[in-house]
């Protein structure tokens, strides 16, 4: 098939590759602007276009899709097909339209349960036990368009955003190529969402960091786990912020924020407690609880 593909982030960077190792021709790669990162705030391309720089493919990072120039390029490139994998802008009606078997976009969950923005962390965050990856034929709403296929995939209790992000990219992978054999073989048989099903997810922000001791200790390590790689969940030690990397469930029972033991490092929760396994002081690296100790005076009773 003749394919344009859409994506930024490096979720996306497998589906393409699939797509090309399945001997599909990509026609152009639509990716965001180069953005400025870092402290010296260097412009940097997303790691779609890295990927697709290394395949020589022609790439097109439009500001915006609603001036027509896109729709232009597109309609001159014809494509059998646009797929879409965390490109980051809303398509108009004009373009999901235009193609032959139009736009497909690859979603990191079982719709309709996390449309939106951050399916793969809200997974996480509210302790689900199972998630996976939808293929989906785009209208244009968010997120709402008629199922084609679905595989799933289970959470294990230590897993965080970024190893979901990492396995989902690799089934988002597997399943892209699968459906596009299945649709141009006409054996998909779309099947339109339960809306009284949908959940939508907001965007990932440092407002959700601040740790509540005062929740259950499995809300709390879901928090912690749920907002790994970023922004990363925080308490506070002696005024300055604490961020907490990575815990583990415990059964040691105590008042909630109270350090219940300092080898290990385990602070009580509303119920049970969460062991705190690597932590960074603000200013400071990031390192394991038992070096942190190793420089840190904290007793047993202390509050966090």
């Amino acid at each position: 098939m003749k394919v344009i593909f859409m994506g930024t982030p490096d979720f996306a960077v497998p589906c393409l590759e699939s797509i090309i190792n399945e001997g599909h021709s990509i026609l152009g790669v639509f990716t965001q602007p180069d953005k400025p990162k870092g402290r010296k705030q260097i412009l940097t391309p997303s790691d779609v276009k890295v990927c697709a720089q290394s395949y020589n493919l022609p790439i097109y990072q439009p500001t915006t899709l609603k001036d027509g120039t896109a729709f232009e390029i597109i309609k001159e490139l014809q494509p059998d097909v646009i797929v879409v994998a965390a490109y980051g802008k809303i398509l108009p009606k004009e373009i999901i339209d235009f193609p032959k078997y139009g736009c497909i976009n690859v979603h990191a969950s079982i719709l309709p349960k996390y449309r939106g923005a951050s399916p793969i962390q809200h997974a996480v965050l509210n302790g689900d036990t199972e998630t996976g990856v939808t293929t989906m034929q785009m209208d244009v709403g968010l997120d709402t368009g008629d199922i084609l296929l679905c595989e799933k995939l289970p959470i294990d209790i230590d897993d965080t955003s970024l190893s979901m992000f990492e396995k989902l990219s690799k089934l988002g992978a597997n399943l892209i190529v699968k459906t596009l054999k299945a649709v141009e073989n006409q054996e998909i048989k779309p099947i339109k969402q339960d809306d009284s099903k949908a959940t939508y997810t907001k965007m990932i922000d440092k407002s959700m960091c601040d740790i509540d001791f005062a929740k259950s200790a499995i809300e709390v390590h879901n928090l912690v786990r749920g907002l790994y790689y970023w922004p990363i969940a925080n308490t506070y030690f002696e005024g300055k912020k604490l961020k907490i990397f990575k815990t583990k469930l415990s059964d040691l029972k105590g008042n909630p924020g109270e350090v219940l033991s300092v080898n290990p490092l385990v602070v009580g929760c509303a119920d049970n407690s969460v062991e705190i396994l690597e932590l960074q002081l603000e200013g400071k690296k990031r390192m394991d609880a038992k070096s942190f100790l190793a420089g840190h005076n904290i007793n047993i009773g202390y509050k966090f």
